[in-house]
């Protein structure tokens, strides 16, 4: 007889996983450290560390901690969520490759935007946009999309 509850697995859940690299791409975002993150809370950031590689659980009153601290909805965590998650097979378990983390999570990517959020003149502002689409072009690959411009 088998019980209803799922076998402990090596591998984290990919909706820990996801919620997890919300956390930390809206911390990165504000320009927050784990630590400072972790003292909001009254965690260690060792804690903040789990929670975003998603090694442990965000319950729901942590999720509901998060978003105050971060000041965003609860939604935000699941945002994109159903583009993130691999295909399953037909007993709901994963199927294929393990989760793979969005490249726009990554540390320098975020920091770019945080910088590009900084400036404060308009007209900078669209120049460093448009020198950012001018090198990219320069670097063509397959996956071109047309990104509108950002309100001067």
């Amino acid at each position: 007889m088998t019980s209803g509850r799922r076998q402990k697995s090596d591998k984290p859940n990919p909706v820990d996983v996801h919620v997890g690299s919300r956390v930390r791409l809206r911390r990165t975002l504000l320009g927050m450290s784990q630590e400072k993150l972790g003292d909001a809370l009254g965690l260690t950031f060792q804690q903040v560390q789990k929670y975003e590689r998603g090694a442990n659980r965000v319950g729901a009153s942590r999720l509901y901690d998060l978003s105050r601290v971060l000041d965003v909805p609860v939604a935000y965590f699941f945002e994109e969520f159903g583009n993130a998650l691999p295909p399953q097979n037909g007993n709901g378990e994963l199927a294929g490759d393990p989760y793979q983390a969005n490249p726009m999570m990554k540390r320098e990517t975020l920091e770019l935007v945080r910088a590009y959020l900084r400036i404060s003149d308009p007209q900078i502002k669209r120049r460093v946009f448009e020198l950012t689409k001018a090198l990219a072009s320069a670097y063509p690959d397959d996956s071109k999309t047309s990104e509108p411009a950002p309100e001067a």
